[in-house]
Protein backbone atom coordinates (compact mmCIF):
# COMPACT_ATOMS: atom_id res chain seq x y z
CA UNK A 1 0.00 0.00 0.00
CA UNK A 2 1.25 3.30 -0.38
CA UNK A 3 1.87 5.82 2.10
CA UNK A 4 1.14 3.39 4.58
CA UNK A 5 3.24 3.72 7.91
CA UNK A 6 2.74 1.51 10.63
CA UNK A 7 0.16 3.12 13.82
CA UNK A 8 0.79 3.54 17.06
CA UNK A 9 -1.86 2.44 19.21
CA UNK A 10 -3.34 5.28 20.72
CA UNK A 11 -6.17 5.47 23.21
CA UNK A 12 -8.35 8.22 24.28
CA UNK A 13 -8.59 10.38 27.11
CA UNK A 14 -11.80 12.44 27.20
CA UNK A 15 -12.34 15.42 29.23
CA UNK A 16 -14.85 18.07 30.50
CA UNK A 17 -14.01 21.51 30.51
CA UNK A 18 -15.01 24.70 30.61
CA UNK A 19 -15.96 26.82 27.38
CA UNK A 20 -13.92 29.70 28.83
CA UNK A 21 -10.58 27.06 29.20
CA UNK A 22 -11.57 25.47 26.02
CA UNK A 23 -11.06 28.72 23.83
CA UNK A 24 -8.27 29.66 26.21
CA UNK A 25 -6.86 26.20 24.66
CA UNK A 26 -7.97 26.98 21.14
CA UNK A 27 -6.37 29.85 20.73
CA UNK A 28 -3.39 29.44 21.86
CA UNK A 29 -3.49 26.29 19.81
CA UNK A 30 -4.18 28.29 16.80
CA UNK A 31 -1.39 30.73 18.15
CA UNK A 32 1.43 28.39 17.79
CA UNK A 33 0.20 26.25 15.13
CA UNK A 34 -0.77 23.26 16.85
CA UNK A 35 -3.76 21.08 17.13
CA UNK A 36 -6.10 21.62 19.74
CA UNK A 37 -4.90 17.47 20.68
CA UNK A 38 -0.87 18.15 20.36
CA UNK A 39 -1.01 21.53 22.49
CA UNK A 40 -3.02 19.65 24.90
CA UNK A 41 -1.27 16.66 24.73
CA UNK A 42 2.35 18.58 24.92
CA UNK A 43 1.31 20.55 27.99
CA UNK A 44 0.09 17.51 29.88
CA UNK A 45 3.13 15.62 28.90
CA UNK A 46 5.30 18.37 30.63
CA UNK A 47 3.32 18.99 33.79
CA UNK A 48 3.03 15.12 34.21
CA UNK A 49 7.17 14.85 33.95
CA UNK A 50 7.69 18.22 36.12
CA UNK A 51 5.63 16.37 38.41
CA UNK A 52 7.14 12.91 38.11
CA UNK A 53 10.85 14.79 38.14
CA UNK A 54 10.17 16.83 41.67
CA UNK A 55 9.26 13.74 43.61
CA UNK A 56 12.54 12.22 42.03
CA UNK A 57 14.82 10.58 45.08
CA UNK A 58 18.28 10.17 44.64
CA UNK A 59 20.15 8.00 47.01
CA UNK A 60 23.63 8.07 47.41
CA UNK A 61 26.39 6.97 49.87
CA UNK A 62 27.43 9.73 52.16
CA UNK A 63 30.75 10.37 50.16
CA UNK A 64 29.20 11.25 46.92
CA UNK A 65 26.55 13.43 49.15
CA UNK A 66 29.32 15.57 50.79
CA UNK A 67 31.04 15.92 47.09
CA UNK A 68 27.90 17.19 45.70
CA UNK A 69 27.06 19.76 48.52
CA UNK A 70 31.01 20.78 48.60
CA UNK A 71 30.06 21.39 44.61
CA UNK A 72 27.19 23.61 45.09
CA UNK A 73 28.79 25.45 47.58
CA UNK A 74 31.20 26.42 45.29
CA UNK A 75 31.32 29.87 43.44
CA UNK A 76 30.72 30.44 39.53
CA UNK A 77 34.20 29.48 37.74
CA UNK A 78 34.40 32.80 35.71
CA UNK A 79 34.05 31.84 32.24
CA UNK A 80 33.59 33.75 28.76
CA UNK A 81 29.54 33.48 28.53
CA UNK A 82 29.17 33.97 32.19
CA UNK A 83 30.93 36.91 32.02
CA UNK A 84 28.83 38.44 28.72
CA UNK A 85 25.95 37.41 30.52
CA UNK A 86 26.72 39.79 33.40
CA UNK A 87 27.59 42.29 31.19
CA UNK A 88 24.66 42.22 28.77
CA UNK A 89 21.40 44.35 30.01
CA UNK A 90 18.79 42.79 30.72
CA UNK A 91 15.78 42.59 27.98
CA UNK A 92 13.38 44.88 30.58
CA UNK A 93 16.06 47.30 31.05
Amino acid sequence: MPNSKPTTPRDTLNLRIKPDDRELIDRAAKLTGKTKTEFVLEAARRAAEDALLDRTLFFVGSEAFDAFRARLDEPPHPNNKLRRALQAAAPWE
